[in-house]
């Protein structure tokens, strides 16, 4: 008995470990995107993450994104990778990306962002976002940032912030006993939310690591950040009463998006 419990577990946890198979890359010249909302997946790959926290958050955008007929795109640094750690194995393209580059075009106004160290490799894939944006007719535009699918190291909670020997502690905690590497030292975008906790502090948080808007973007945009339906911070103001919107919007999980979708009375 205690044989077949133990071959029952073996195989669960095959399952639970189970890897995408090998996957063609598609070629940035291959890649046809409409102007429908796209998902873009950065790195989601326990190799950087190994504590596996932001892989609830992506399984859960990937399958909001079906849901809403949205375009799916997984970014991978390394071909030989077998640690990527998404449930559904097959987006509308994998697509190589060492360090979270967009070298493809993206029409959609409205883009899904998961996966990806905060501090790297998402940020890069957010900055070139802006910088295609930029070079296309100004029109409001939004970037989404499902923060329970983002991973971290919370290096960009320096010093002077009042909760930064929280962060201290909680990282210390989620790598307590850990063999040495920095890819252990992670928590979800949404963890850091709970260490800091003041909407006020949040907001001011996550303002310092947005991507730099003002390099490239004209100063006709209304630029907002919006921490999931709190009321937007205006961080500029842009050209007149008409002026295009960009808004940086973060949300707690794509969770909180199908609830809202079913219960829209409740928000």
């Amino acid at each position: 008995m205690k044989t077949l419990i133990f071959l029952v577990l073996c195989l669960v946890a095959d399952l639970v470990m189970a890897r995408c198979p090998e996957h063609a890359f598609a070629e940035p010249q291959q890649i046809r995107l409409d102007g429908r909302p796209v998902l873009i997946a950065t790195h989601a790959s326990s190799s950087f993450d190994a504590n596996f926290s932001a892989k609830r958050g992506v399984d859960e955008a990937v399958h909001f994104a079906r849901a809403g007929n949205m375009q799916v795109v997984y970014l991978q640094d390394d071909r030989d990778d077998a640690n990527y750690y998404m449930e559904d194995c097959k987006p509308d393209y994998w697509v190589h990306s060492e360090s979270g580059e967009l070298d493809f075009a993206i029409p959609a106004s409205h883009v899904y962002l998961v996966g990806g160290h905060l501090e790297l490799c998402l940020a890069i894939t957010l900055n070139q976002l802006l910088d295609q944006w930029a070079r296309q007719p100004a029109h409001d535009r939004t970037v989404e940032v499902l923060m329970d699918g983002v991973y971290s190291n919370g290096s960009s909670v320096d010093e002077s912030r009042p909760f930064f020997q929280d962060m201290e502690r909680f990282m210390q905690a989620r790598s307590y006993g850990r063999p040495a590497g920095e890819h252990w030292n992670k928590l979800s975008l949404l963890e850091v939310m709970g260490v800091i906790i003041r909407e006020e502090a949040q907001l001011g948080y996550l303002e310092g690591v947005l991507p730099q808007w003002r390099r490239s973007l004209p100063p006709e945009y209304r630029v907002e950040l919006q921490l999931d339906d709190s009321v937007p911070r205006v961080l500029q103001r842009g050209s007149g009463l008409r002026a295009p919107v960009l808004r940086f919007r973060f949300v707690d999980s794509a969770v909180t998006l199908v609830e809202k979708s079913l219960f829209p009375s409740s928000s």
